[in-house]
């Protein structure tokens, strides 16, 4: 089997396999995969400058939150319908990563990491600040009513599963698509060697650039989505947390990889929800854990296996 038809059989497995899940999950699986896929397309945006371009965000949180704000207060403020709210959180979340790149990435680094930090604790601050619209603390709740998409009611259990189903698949085809193709590797080789690629003649402030806007995209997305799918827009997602949380995911499952996100997302998930139901102190048990993982898989699960078995794992 060539290596094409292998990656798309893996791929078009794990797909396959949720989809399958909406079928025979009990209700309490069934809806934690429906929440694990949305974040799971956030860390693969997230993965796209982290794992692919090698830069260390802090800040992404300002992007998940944006999009996310974008699409709750263009349903409580303007009236609008789930569908034009969605594509109002998509291009809020990609303009923030235009701006917070065309400032950010004149650093380097550590620079950039604490810069990036920075702008997502402002954006987290300016949420309590402007309350008024927002709601700070308490969070905007989303009507039955708005949550209808194309006739589809997103409040609904399995149309809930399988719209978290469709944003997954599409960002995950969008990400395999992007990193097999000439400007995927010049993300590689820009995260490998920046100062030999821009010998070679390419600009790699634009290539870092577009790939802060890709990400900031599918974050926006992902955002967006989880208040439309879950009702709720809260400034707890927009905190310092849910930049870290995806650094996390993307480190367990394997950075630069395309599944990696995914299966750091599904890992965490359930090692903090298993650890919560044996001791109050579920934290240490998965931070235990998590070192452990750390220390004898760094490269991440997927990161081992492409590096122990499947070497042709994109």
């Amino acid at each position: 089997m060539s290596v094409g038809a292998r990656i798309i059989a893996l791929h078009g497995g794990v797909l396959a396999l949720l989809l399958l899940g909406h079928f025979v999950l009990p209700a309490y699986h069934h809806g934690n995969l429906a929440r694990i896929m949305v974040l799971a397309s956030y860390a693969m945006g997230y993965n796209l400058v982290f794992g692919y371009t090698g830069l260390l965000s802090l800040g992404h949180a300002l992007l998940f939150g944006a999009g996310m704000y974008g699409m709750g207060m263009a349903v409580q403020h303007a009236g609008l319908g789930a569908a034009p709210a969605l594509i109002l959180g998509v291009g809020a979340g990609a303009l923030t990563a235009a701006a917070l790149g065309a400032l950010a990435l004149r650093t380097a680094g550590v620079a950039f990491m604490i810069v990036t930090l920075m702008f997502a604790q402002a954006g987290y601050l300016t949420v309590l600040y402007l309350g008024e619209w927002t709601r700070g603390d308490e969070g905007i709740v989303i009507a039955r009513g708005a949550r209808v998409l194309w006739g589809i009611d997103l409040s609904d259990e399995g149309n809930r599963y399988l719209a978290a189903l469709a944003l997954f698949a599409a960002v995950m085809i969008a990400c395999l698509a992007l990193v097999r193709a000439p400007f995927g590797r010049t993300l590689v080789a820009t995260r490998e060697n920046e100062a030999r690629t821009r010998m070679l003649g390419y600009d790699t402030f634009r290539i870092k650039l577009i790939a802060l806007v890709l990400s900031g995209t599918i974050s926006g997305a992902a955002g967006a989505a989880y208040g439309l799918l879950f009702g709720y827009v809260g400034a707890s997602f927009a905190s310092v947390e849910y930049s870290i949380l995806p650094l996390l995911w993307v480190l367990l499952g394997g950075a630069g990889t395309v599944l990696g996100p995914f299966i750091g997302t599904l890992f965490m998930f359930y090692l903090i929800d298993l650890s919560s139901g044996i001791t109050t102190a579920y934290m240490l048990l998965a931070g235990v854990a998590l070192v452990l993982l750390t220390l004898f898989a760094p490269q991440g699960i997927m990161g081992e296996l492409r590096r122990r078995l499947w070497g042709w794992l994109p």
